[in-house]
């Protein structure tokens, strides 16, 4: 409530997201771990001035929507929308209760809309009537003919991109919603029904950083870091494979696959980074079918997983840690073998070698070892 006038939120979330092309509507993709619906939702339950808020959202999803807000606070109920965005809200004005003086409209793929700017559009919207959060255009704006040529370039210190939320007095919006269907006029926001009324609407300063999430270059980057180590004992009889690369040498490394210590490093740090677990919960020791195995079909396996759970790998740092043998030769057909397993670019995998300086087990030529770090990002 503000000076002792109930406030209500619409959040408009019945959008397909087809832009997104993320195979559900934008508004249930998770940033930071949270649907961004929810972020969207949250930032309304904790203001100030807000009496409760709806969500109108697609038909199809009516359950998931109940199921992600029915515990939170204000969260007041859903309404199915419309075929286009104007007719969804226009369900949600439906459902204000008769004591609400104002209503926010907001898009529920803008979830970085902070505190400061509800409650300016707010404070205005209860003085002026209408309100809404605005920033000034930074590019050049150009108006163009049908065949591409530019045919004004427009003030740029009169422009402004119009944001959400957009406040108003609820029968004044609700009378507009009525003249634009009457009238068989749909607008691209609120705040446009509300001027063919000629009722005037006003400013508030916007955020630059209250984007509407429509494409998948809008989505922030999620950014997670792994680290992986392995060791393996050398004996005799055995092959020596690093970076699935047969090193000539006089020992291999002892294990139950072929023990190719790089790659298992690398693995643990892929997994980790994606919170999979490591190589041990997938290629368990005791399962017969990995006896023998190369390195670089697990290795295969894991990239298929970070597939499947949406992860894309940045890059890759690994070391060998080994007092023979001489490894320099072999690095890059090493680096060739990894990033095309994973389906990557050569540059995004570095391998390096070096020794102990004849100390640890590694400089007794006893085994090798392996570190390995990696960034992985949320697409």
């Amino acid at each position: 409530m503000y000076k002792n006038k109930k406030v209500a939120v619409i959040i408009a979330a019945a959008g397909s997201g087809k832009r997104m092309g993320s195979g559900i509507p934008k508004q249930f993709l998770e940033i930071e771990g949270k649907s961004v619906l929810v972020k969207t939702a949250l930032a309304f339950s904790q203001n100030q001035y807000v009496d409760g808020f709806f969500v109108v959202t697609g038909k199809d999803f009516v359950e998931r929507t109940e199921e992600l807000l029915k515990s939170m606070d204000k969260f007041m109920g859903i309404a199915v929308g419309g075929a286009e965005r104007q007719d969804s809200v226009y369900k949600g004005l439906e459902m204000l209760p008769e004591d609400t003086d104002y209503v926010l409209v907001h898009d529920a793929a803008r979830p970085f809309i902070t505190q400061n700017v509800i409650d300016l559009v707010i404070e205005k919207s209860v003085e002026k009537g209408a309100a809404v959060a605005a920033v000034p255009v930074k590019d050049t704006i150009k108006t163009v003919d049908e065949q591409g040529v530019f045919t004004n370039t427009l003030p740029r210190d009169q422009l402004r991109c119009i944001q959400t939320p957009q406040g108003f007095q609820k029968e004044l919006l609700i009378k507009a919603y009525k003249k634009a269907f009457a009238e068989n006029y749909y607008g691209t926001d609120d705040a446009v029904l509300i001027e063919r009324t000629g009722f005037p609407v006003h400013l508030v300063d916007g955020d630059y950083s209250n984007i509407k999430i429509t494409t998948k270059e809008d989505m922030p980057m999620e950014c997670r870091i792994g680290t992986g180590y392995d060791v393996h004992r050398l004996e005799k009889n055995r092959k020596l494979i690093l970076g699935g690369v047969e090193i000539p040498f006089e020992s291999g490394l002892s294990g139950h696959s072929d023990a190719d210590v790089l790659v298992h490093a690398i693995m643990d740090a892929l997994l980790g980074a994606a919170a999979l677990g490591d190589i041990g919960r997938h290629f368990p020791d005791a399962d017969e079918k990995y006896e023998g195995i190369s390195s670089m079909k697990l290795l295969e396996h894991v990239s298929w997983l970070l597939e499947r759970n949406g992860y894309g790998i940045g890059n890759i740092d690994a070391t060998i840690i080994a007092q023979a043998p001489r490894l320099a030769p072999f690095i890059d057909e090493m680096k060739i073998n990894i990033a095309e397993t994973l389906k990557i670019s050569h540059n995004k995998v570095n391998v390096k070698a070096t020794t102990t300086e004849k100390l640890g087990f590694t400089g007794r030529k006893e085994g090798i070892a392996s570190e390995a770090v990696c960034i992985l990002n949320k697409i």
